[in-house]
């Protein structure tokens, strides 16, 4: 088959990996196939990973046969990755298209989290990311999204395992809702990957009909916001998109987003020298957070040339957090994860740069 026709025909044909188990079941029973099929395959797809319908050994040849004509399944593929000093791991994927995106994975004690990204660059424009210099260049498909799990975990040496996953990577979630809540479907269908929901993040910077959608699908996963500043005019600076939907609209939706017992959202504060560090930011915050049940994630502002801030000196950061402490207010020093491989927080983008070559995790 010639590169042309391949482009034509996934164009033409569905990605089985796209569609949620209900999605699946309706296509297959539209192919005339029991409903049951549908669970076969999904269990192919996700749980052991195959791509390819010759090797889906309990489904009838005359189904496979089926499936070869009318469907297809793309994969992500790890292309490099790059080890930080830290034990981070940052990875480069390839997309089915040739687009590449970026991801990392951060171990700690007890777990081990996948960073993953929605969208190939970002369209959002906050000043202190640096994936926002990409622009945006297309949204991930579900395939894509839930497909990094498949990939990442591919790289891990023989006993680990992917605990929790944060969509904290390369875009903006909420801006590809569709997209990002299919994903999520499968990531936590028993017959898909089944994660507990309690396991996954999804970070937005603010998109307000975002987060009511996320709050009706019932999905049940944690919501991190990325506030970073405390009043309309300087997050309209930060953020644009604070433009359309402004900090009383914001945290009004986040008031209303339910949340389980004994859970709290969590909101992202970055750190900017003589920007919003200082103690009237801090007490504004508290303020601003006052009967929401959640916790605060200081990080300390991830320097690049691109970027027109600098971060605050640690005794400046732990002064904003005692403040916050002393209000009741739950706060956290993020400290920094993969910053010698540009890994950490705000720092993903797909420019190119050397990588090592592709190896097991240990």
């Amino acid at each position: 088959m010639t590169a042309v026709s391949s482009e034509m025909r996934a164009v033409q044909v569905p990605d089985l990996r796209d569609f949620t188990l209900p999605e699946l079941t309706e296509w297959m029973t539209g192919l005339g196939e029991p409903p049951y099929r549908a669970g076969q395959i999904f269990r192919w797809l996700w749980r052991r990973q195959v791509g390819e319908f010759r090797e889906m050994t309990d489904l009838p040849m005359t189904c496979r046969q089926v499936l070869e004509a009318h469907a297809r399944v793309s994969t992500v593929a790890v292309v490099a990755i790059q080890s930080s000093q830290d034990g981070t791991h940052k990875l480069l994927l390839e997309l089915p298209d040739g687009e590449r995106i970026e991801a990392v994975l951060i171990p700690e004690a007890r777990r081990l989290t996948a960073c993953i990204s929605s969208q190939v660059g970002c369209a959002l424009g906050c000043r202190f990311c640096l994936t926002a210099t990409m622009g945006l260049h297309r949204n991930l498909r579900p395939a894509e999204i839930a497909g990094q799990l498949v990939a990442l975990g591919k790289t891990l040496g023989s006993g680990n395992h992917i605990t929790h996953i944060v969509l904290m990577g390369m875009g903006e979630p909420l801006a590809n809702y569709t997209a990002t809540e299919k994903a999520l479907r499968i990531l936590i269908a028993r017959e898909g990957l089944a994660f507990s929901p309690r396991r996954i993040t999804v970070s937005t910077v603010g998109l307000v009909p975002g987060i009511r959608g996320l709050a009706r699908s019932g999905l049940g996963v944690s919501l991190a916001v990325s506030l970073t500043a405390t009043t309309d005019e300087l997050r309209d600076r930060l953020v644009p998109i604070n433009r359309r939907y402004p900090l009383r609209e914001l945290l009004q939706a986040c008031r209303d987003f339910p949340l389980p017992p004994r859970r709290r959202m969590t909101f992202e504060y970055v750190l900017m020298a003589g920007i919003n560090d200082g103690s009237e930011d801090a007490h504004r915050l508290v303020k601003l957070l006052k009967g929401i049940r959640c916790k605060v994630n200081l990080i300390p502002l991830n320097e690049a040339p691109e970027i027109p801030f600098r971060r605050p000196s640690r005794q400046q950061v732990e002064a904003f957090q005692k403040i916050l402490e002393r209000a009741g207010t739950i706060a956290t020093i993020r400290e920094s994860r993969g910053e010698d491989i540009s890994a950490a927080c705000g720092m993903l983008a797909t420019a190119e740069r050397p990588l090592d070559s592709v190896c097991s995790v240990p």
